[in-house]
């Protein structure tokens, strides 16, 4: 009798062993007969029950359980903004929930309607090797949340889901040391990780680099291969991501590049990312097609952190230290209260601290020693926000002339001679960029600044007196 039953056991054993793999999932469930729609509704009166009622007709009345496939649950949501505020804010109370009535752990993706098809699959990731310039420490993960930069994240994160149908072109901004370039990094990190698309991040100055290379000719007198090399780098790709825009003004024959770039790109549905430290309307160096451009997408700014997130930052960067216990509470607040705009700022301070009680033999971190560390470090901090405009002052001073001169158009040798003294210094001395400096001395073109730099070289040479005077203007700085 036994092995008859063994027998019988065995043979629907191998004619069920085919639908074993496809129907795992729903043999964990208990309920083979179970499907979708009855899932979902057992699914939403739970939840119901543990949401409010405001919350629960805003973010879930009216979602449907399309699909499940391979530990996945496709949910189909009716607007772009339920897809972040769900995950963000509900995730763990929605698996629990899916958790107890499946039985199997699965996670969730969201679609609009539009986004369904027949394929339901991520496309096939390939492993296509280029440039992409990514920093892939920069993430959405380790991106401190606030309220002055959440709906940036949340928009930004939206982007890289679906690059190149939201929010085209994106444009954020705000000033130096907020996120702005984090943020353009983690979306290129995510679409990166997440597809097979081509993604290129590059400063607006490697741009301008790289379109001035185009008028190198070859031996055989011409430049055709350049041409092609700087539209294969900037127009064969998924997504462009251009830091610092504001740079570009008044380098008239780049901004007709960057203009036929953009449209290219555009018209082709590939996603564009822009950031500046000022919004479109206010970047009155560019062409105004372009900053009309800009307001197609969407434009977001990045305000400056609120204390909570400052310290919430700090935080952070001290776990990443390794000194949660070693780092008082009152130097972090002592910290926070004293670095209010820049985020660079709060991670310099603290990598000051722990450096001063290092070299003090190993001191224990304390109030009294962060005070010590950081006694200079936030004037300083204040005093060269600018640095360009240090220089123009000093530079200014010594020639008995006024920085509005040197911004201006005349070119009298009294002013001339300063001015590309003073450009000479933001270069060298200071590392500013062509553009930045051009920028910051009345929207100069980047080839004036260069023009500049190298005379002041040439003449450094054999003119003992101007490298007195350069020196002592740049003691001055120091």
């Amino acid at each position: 009798m036994n092995y008859f039953f063994s027998t019988i056991f065995s043979f629907f054993a191998l004619f069920l062993k085919p639908f074993s793999v496809k129907y795992s999932c729903l043999l964990k469930w208990g309920d083979i007969g179970m499907d979708l729609k009855s899932i979902w509704t057992t699914f939403l009166a739970k939840i119901e029950e543990q949401v409010a009622p405001a919350s629960y007709d805003v973010w879930f009345k009216d979602t449907i359980l399309h699909n499940i496939e391979d530990n996945i649950a496709y949910i189909i949501v009716p607007m772009e903004i339920h897809k972040t505020h769900l995950e963000e804010n509900y995730n763990n109370i929605m698996q629990e929930i899916f958790t107890d009535i499946t039985g199997s752990i699965f996670t969730f993706k969201y679609l609009l309607d539009e986004e369904i098809t027949s394929e339901i699959k991520e496309e096939p990731k390939t492993n296509v090797i280029m440039e992409t310039n990514l920093n892939p420490q920069y993430t959405f993960e380790n991106f401190v949340v606030g309220e002055s930069n959440k709906f940036a994240r949340a928009t930004s994160l939206a982007v890289a889901e679906k690059p190149g149908f939201m929010y085209n072109p994106l444009f954020i901004y705000g000033n130096s040391g907020l996120g702005k370039t984090h943020l353009m990094h983690a979306i290129g990190n995510y679409i990166i990780k997440n597809s097979n698309k081509r993604v290129l991040y590059v400063t607006s100055e490697k741009f301008v680099s790289d379109f001035i290379g185009i008028n190198k000719k070859n031996s055989e007198g011409n430049n055709f291969d350049n041409v092609e090399i700087f539209k294969r780098k900037y127009r064969d790709i998924d997504v462009l991501m251009i830091d610092d825009i504001q740079y570009l003004g008044n380098a008239n024959q780049t901004q007709q590049e960057f203009f036929n770039t953009f449209n290219d790109l555009y018209g082709n549905n590939k996603q564009i990312i822009i950031s500046s430290d000022r919004s479109p309307d206010d970047l009155k160096l560019l062409e105004d097609r372009l900053r009309t451009r800009f307001n197609w997408g969407l434009t977001i700014d990045i305000l400056p952190p609120d204390f909570k997130l400052r310290m919430d930052i700090i935080d952070k960067k001290v776990e990443s230290h390794g000194l949660n216990i070693d780092f008082p509470q009152d130097v972090k607040e002592f910290i926070a209260s004293n670095c209010t705009s820049d985020i660079r700022k709060l991670e310099g301070a603290i990598t000051r601290v722990v450096a001063y009680a290092t070299m003090m033999s190993g001191s224990n971190i304390t109030l009294d020693l962060a005070v010590e560390a950081l006694k200079d470090y936030f004037t300083k901090s204040i005093i060269s926000k600018n640095k360009i405009n240090q220089v123009q002052q000093l530079v200014a001073n010594h020639y008995n002339i006024s920085v509005e001169d040197l911004k201006g158009k005349k070119r009298s040798a009294n002013i001339k001679s300063p001015r590309q003294i003073a450009m000479y210094i933001c270069r060298t001395v200071l590392g500013e960029s062509l553009p930045k400096i051009g920028n910051e001395f009345g929207g100069k073109d980047h080839t004036t600044v260069m023009h500049s730099v190298e005379k002041i070289k040439q003449e450094l040479k054999t003119n003992e007196i101007l490298e007195m005077e350069i020196t002592k203007i740049v003691n001055q700085i120091k």
